[in-house]
């Protein structure tokens, strides 16, 4: 395992521009020749915009092989890549809101979705006044798989943290303003945790509801992550605070409001998204279904 976490290392250091010719033949042999979950992720961008003409569907679904060959690249090179390089490569907008939580004294919980390259918010934490942050991750079937990305988002002076532990530890801590929370918020629940769901991109959707818990207990500021790809290699990220309706949270507010302004964001960047992975296998096991728009 030492030698493969030396080999992983070497290859992160090599150039990003060389690096994206590895990503060009991983893209030719997974839309041409391997077709890696084709038959998954045309279904799922299929159902989830019945407008579209077949020519429409097949221009995504290729500009979707596209971009993530250049997210597998670039997350390798999440290994050695510098302060400096992180800081020109992901443009950060909307810093003002990181300072007004300081102000008025509250944790953030940031919520990202699976939209490309979500791997390179890490460096978010040189810019905030904040002096913890800490990126959640899901314990994965690979130990070593699982310590590599620990290690990636552990950079910059993050502290991650597990997702069956995380809402422990923010309800443990102080609610001061001084620590971010870090989750990439439409992950798709156990089965034997697909309690509640809602229509997102025309269809029945298991939704991840723990940070759902923390809005309706505490006073914490929510900030939508809105990931947009400006071009090979360059990302920027726009921060939106969500608001109640009312005085406070009421019971999966946050979780509609941040499915919507995901939703919007894939219409905007539709070859952006992790069209791969598996978020309706379970929609026939919702036991709460919320049909209100969202």
């Amino acid at each position: 395992m030492n030698f493969l976490i030396k080999i992983l290392y070497l290859i992160s250091k090599i150039p990003l521009k060389i690096l994206y010719i590895f990503s060009d033949i991983i893209f030719f042999l997974n839309y041409y020749i391997v077709g890696y979950r084709k038959k998954v992720i045309l279904q799922n961008i299929k159902n989830s915009f019945p407008e579209k003409t077949d020519e429409e569907l097949q221009a995504i679904l290729k500009k979707f092989y596209l971009n993530f060959s250049d997210y597998l690249v670039e997350t390798v090179k999440s290994f050695s890549i510098s302060e400096t390089e992180s800081r020109v490569r992901m443009q950060h907008i909307n810093q003002h809101l990181f300072h007004e939580a300081k102000a008025e004294g509250k944790n953030i919980i940031l919520l990202a979705g699976h939209v490309f390259n979500w791997e390179w918010m890490n460096a978010l934490a040189l810019l905030t006044p904040q002096k913890n942050s800490h990126p959640v991750y899901r314990k994965v079937n690979s130990s070593f798989w699982e310590d590599q990305m620990k290690k990636v988002r552990n950079k910059f002076g993050n502290e991650a943290l597990e997702a069956n532990e995380v809402i422990l530890n923010i309800f443990r801590n102080k609610n001061d303003g001084e620590s971010i929370y870090m989750f990439v918020a439409d992950q798709t629940p156990h089965v034997a945790h697909v309690n509640y769901g809602l229509e997102f991109l025309n269809q029945r959707t298991p939704a991840f509801i723990g940070y759902d818990k923390l809005a309706t207990r505490m006073d914490l500021i929510f900030i939508y992550c809105e990931m947009k790809k400006v071009k090979r290699g360059f990302y920027q990220v726009n921060y939106h605070r969500i608001y109640p309706d009312g005085e406070k949270f009421v019971n999966n507010e946050v979780v509609k409001k941040f499915h919507k302004l995901l939703e919007n964001t894939i219409h905007k960047y539709p070859d952006n998204y992790l069209w791969s992975h598996r978020k309706w296998k379970y929609q026939d096991s919702i036991k709460n279904f919320d049909a209100e728009k969202i």
